[in-house]
């Protein structure tokens, strides 16, 4: 279908050169010579034209006195204004009147047609230059998966992966989006089998280059080293932040804070705030912490709050790790009035060296969008769910403390304890009671399950886990599965299909980021 224009100039009969020029190459032309022709036509029941060039020094009514009457009859139609001036007022007047564009008198073929382009399909441009660029490194990408990557090359693959993702969420370049989330599956197939194969020997293996930095060296190897006699440090923990969500939020920071280093570790199996986020601020993996602090420490079976000594255990290392008194707060917010109270008093945490802010709404989203049918309808897939987190962000307490923040000398580090992964495929599993409920890892005795989906740890404390039960062994869901029992399989499948669950294997989970700032204040 060609595209329609309506050009109304009282000169356009000088004008024949490049209405040929249009027509010649499909678009369909409607010319006028006066104000009251023009808005005649766009009033019109054939008005709905894609493109008005106006003349904007017209005899009687000029083209900019007539530019409101046909943005009210047309608001969707981009305008653009032609002139014989350059004066700057005449174009702030036409930009605040929202033209579309302007073009200065002789106006050449050429510049018609990249203007028509531009505004007509600009958006196709776009996604066709991004979808062949992305076609143009898929095999590339592809290489790299399947030429045996070591941990840090799996960060990069995936940082890689939610690069091409945001590019082609912007550009609505939806067959692109399709090849681009095989690639991903592809990709979260392999990193799977790779956590599979050196998972328990990366346990077993000291700090270094050859394995991961873990959950419970994150506060030792990234955060610590890192305090400062000269400013305050405020670490900031979202609970499930996967690395897409923090790029959302990354340029909504940096207007505040300068990134000083963009890092990342992996969080430990099970990726659950139970087991990662108590490893974090205990320094220690759940064995060693069950071990030390008996009366501190609940297994999944066990009724009570299981986050509930974090600032404990963050004292704890403190006094173990640095051995100097370093004045400290921890802060835990969950519900929304205390996240306003705590913005109210945000300045106050400065006077310490180092301030703790556990903050827990992108788990409640979460969590609540496999509850609420409103949600599901917001969230429906990845890049729905990076917009809400986005939206949340820009209107939440929080982003209220770190623009306060920001506003004084203060280092900031942003991080989480695991990520999580919209599950699809449902994998049956069979136990006792006393087995846990979790949709990705499971604690039991005696369990049943599919071994091609999971990493199955016998020996709890080969992986640094509590073992309740002489016979208690764990299994944790690889890619995208999520665990089902027979009964009442069909109605469990359709419930939790679609929705964003933790504890598991995949690149979403696991890969954490971590990200030193500074405030530009």
């Amino acid at each position: 279908m060609s595209l329609r224009i309506l050009w109304a100039d009282d000169e356009i009969d000088l004008l024949k050169p490049q209405l040929l020029y249009l027509e010649k190459r499909g678009y369909e032309v409607t010319t006028v010579t006066n104000a009251h022709d023009a808005l005649e036509e766009a009033q019109g029941e054939g008005g709905d034209f894609d493109v008005v060039f106006l003349d904007e020094n017209m005899p009687g009514r000029s083209g900019l006195d007539i530019l409101p009457d046909i943005k009210r009859a047309r608001p969707r139609v981009p305008v653009v204004m032609i002139t014989k001036s350059e004066e700057e007022n005449i174009m702030e007047e036409a930009i605040g009147g929202q033209i579309a564009d302007y073009l200065i008198k002789p106006v050449k073929p050429t510049q018609i047609l990249l203007t028509l382009k531009k505004l007509t399909e600009g958006k196709e441009l776009v996604r066709s230059a991004t979808a062949s660029q992305y076609q143009q490194q898929f095999r590339e990408l592809l290489m790299k998966i399947n030429d045996g990557p070591g941990h840090a090359e799996w960060v990069e693959i995936y940082k890689e992966i939610i690069a091409w993702e945001l590019r082609l969420d912007s550009s609505r370049a939806e067959g692109m989006a399709d090849i681009l989330a095989m690639q991903k599956q592809e990709a979260n197939g392999e990193f799977s089998k790779y956590v599979v194969r050196n998972y328990l020997d990366w346990m077993a293996a000291p700090a270094g280059d050859e394995r991961p930095t873990f959950s419970h060296e994150l506060m030792r190897q990234k955060v610590l080293p890192h305090l400062s006699d000269e400013r305050p440090t405020v670490m900031v923990l979202f609970d499930n932040l996967r690395y897409d969500q923090w790029r959302m939020l990354q340029p909504i920071l940096s207007e505040l804070y300068t990134v000083e280093d963009e890092d990342h570790f992996y969080s430990i199996l099970p990726t659950s705030t139970q087991y990662s986020r108590n490893a974090i601020f205990a320094g220690m993996m759940p064995a060693q912490i069950a071990k030390r602090y008996p009366d501190r420490w609940l297994n999944d079976n066990e009724k009570g709050g299981k986050n509930m000594h974090e600032g404990f255990f963050l004292t704890e290392q403190l006094k173990r790790v640095v051995r100097k008194d370093v004045k400290h707060t921890y802060t835990k917010i969950t519900q929304i009035a205390k996240a306003r109270e705590f913005e109210d008093k945000a300045l106050d945490l400065l006077t310490n060296d180092l301030s703790v802010v556990v903050y827990n709404f992108i788990d409640m989203l979460s969590h609540a969008r496999t509850e609420m049918e409103v949600l599901k309808e917001l969230a429906g897939d990845e890049s729905a769910y990076r917009s809400l987190t986005r939206s949340w962000f820009l209107h939440s307490p929080i982003y209220g403390a770190l623009k306060k923040w920001a506003e004084r000398d203060v280092q900031l580090v942003v991080t989480t304890d695991h990520g999580t992964i919209r599950v699809n495929s449902p994998s049956k599993v069979v136990g006792d009671r006393e087995t846990t409920t979790n949709l990705r890892y499971k604690l039991g005795r005696n369990l049943s399950y599919e071994k091609r989906d999971v990493l199955e740890v016998r020996k709890p404390e080969d992986a640094g886990l509590p073992r309740p039960n002489v016979s208690s062994s764990y299994i944790f869901a690889k890619e995208d599965k999520f665990f089902l029992y027979p009964n009442n399989y069909n109605h469990y499948h359709n419930y939790y299909k679609n929705t964003f669950q933790h504890g598991g294997i995949s690149l979403e989970e696991v890969v954490c980021p971590v990200v030193r700032l500074r405030s530009r204040g």
